[in-house]
């Protein structure tokens, strides 16, 4: 009888643990259209909410990313249609596979060895076709995958393209009095100097003023201040609900913006370089008749002048300078594999009485695409005298949102003659 009890027994817990083991695998399905991008050759593939097509040029490579937990060995197959030769490769494992089909099917590829946990990225080209195209792939297809995996699933092919935007806010002191100004040195490094950037040196809670890197042939100083109306579309704005220049700098652009809030929008073409260091200077104060006076100014060290970017009156507002931050964003969904990096430095603000206090701490934070986890590319620190925000790449080492950061506090009180900024046109 005990014999009997005992194999019942050993049974069970063979029975279980294989249902431990089949719960424990699992099968990804990694849409291309939110996971890849065309890394090489840009012009001769597409990405589209169908995935992998236009395909036509045998230089370019489509690169899918995702993120395991654990070491794996699983079975990779794609969900394509064409006819051709295409190569997949993936961590020193290259593997070469015929499309036949001109409808989508399953096709094996091989069994993956992944030896760390970490971002995995896997390369396809074309090799020969016998049309036009090499074909149209929707998925990558992974199974028996062990452990957890990250990557744009139940989430917006866009926003999770695009990678995690990041950002720094500086604690104001509570007892400070009202704040009028706000001062950030900022210097992007070359390494991460990326067309399609918006590195923000001085936001605040109505808007934000940074530089932007728009084409190879276009750079741009951008400040904007939203409307108090609610609108993603600025031609809905009520005229007395609509932001209004007082004051425009030499060369600065006026217009309108919207899909993001609305508001106005101004900006200054300008040849930004990498690995020089530019300051901004942002004035925020009411002007005691319900609205509130927003003014921009950027040192153009290559000039080695200040320079007017705009003034705008926001109506039915009456604040001060409130949440001074920064951020780090891509706003190109075809950029996201590159990384991005942007370093602030000598952070002030200055009350409504003239009283200049140094900032030396930051607190990271990070927007819904990190939040959803299904990009994990997104840190930011201290490096030497430096805050510093990264996103996008597709690296392995991220910082936990809320993480408070304390730089040196080393950099001179700003020298400015404010008079001098008020003449200026």
């Amino acid at each position: 009888m005990h014999k009997q009890m005992n194999k019942k027994l050993i049974l069970i817990l063979i029975l279980f643990s294989i249902g431990l083991y089949m719960q424990a695998q699992s099968t990804l399905n990694i849409r291309l259209s939110g996971n890849a991008y065309v890394t090489s050759h840009r012009e001769g593939a597409n990405i589209s909410n169908k995935g992998l097509e236009k395909w036509v040029d045998p230089a370019s490579i489509v690169s899918s990313y995702f993120y395991l937990h654990e070491k794996n060995v699983p079975k990779l197959s794609l969900l394509a249609k064409g006819h051709s030769q295409i190569e997949v490769s993936c961590l020193n494992q290259t593997f070469n596979l015929t499309l036949d089909s001109d409808t989508y099917v399953t096709l094996p590829v091989g069994v993956l060895q992944i030896e760390s946990p970490g971002y995995v990225r896997i390369d396809i080209k074309g090799l020969t076709k016998k049309g036009e195209t090499f074909g149209e792939i929707q998925e990558i297809i992974l199974d028996d995958v062990k452990g957890d995996a990250n990557y744009v699933k139940d989430f917006s092919d866009y926003w999770g393209r695009r990678g995690p935007s990041v950002h720094l806010g500086y604690p104001v002191p509570n007892d400070c009095g009202d704040v009028e100004w706000f001062y950030n040195e900022i210097m992007v490094p070359q390494d991460g100097e990326v067309m399609h950037s918006y590195y923000m040196a001085a936001g605040f809670g109505e808007g934000y003023f940074g530089m932007q890197f728009n084409s190879p042939t276009e750079r741009r100083i951008l400040f904007s201040v939203w409307s108090p109306f609610e609108t993603q579309n600025p031609k809905d704005i009520p005229e007395e609900y609509q932001v209004k220049m007082l004051r425009r700098g030499e060369g600065v652009h006026i217009g309108e913006f919207g899909n993001e809030g609305s508001g106005g929008q101004s900006y200054l073409r300008y040849p930004w370089k990498a690995g020089n260091t530019y300051k901004f200077l942002m004035q925020v104060h009411p002007d005691g008749k319900g609205n509130t006076i927003y003014t921009a100014y950027f040192y153009a060290t290559d000039e080695a002048r200040w320079r007017l970017i705009a003034s705008f009156m926001r109506p039915k507002t009456d604040t001060w300078y409130k949440r001074p931050h920064s951020f780090l964003e891509n706003f190109s969904p075809t950029q996201g594999y590159l990384s991005r990096k942007v370093c602030f430095n000598n952070q002030w603000i200055r009350t409504s009485k003239g009283e200049w206090i140094k900032l030396t701490e930051a607190k990271f934070t990070h927007d819904a695409t990190a939040k959803a986890k299904v990009r994990l590319d997104y840190q930011g620190g201290v490096e030497g005298d430096w805050f510093y925000l990264m996103m996008g790449g597709f690296f392995n080492e991220s910082v936990e949102m809320g993480t408070m950061f304390q730089r040196p506090a080393t950099g001179n009180q700003p020298v400015i003659d404010f008079e001098e900024l008020k003449g200026m046109k």
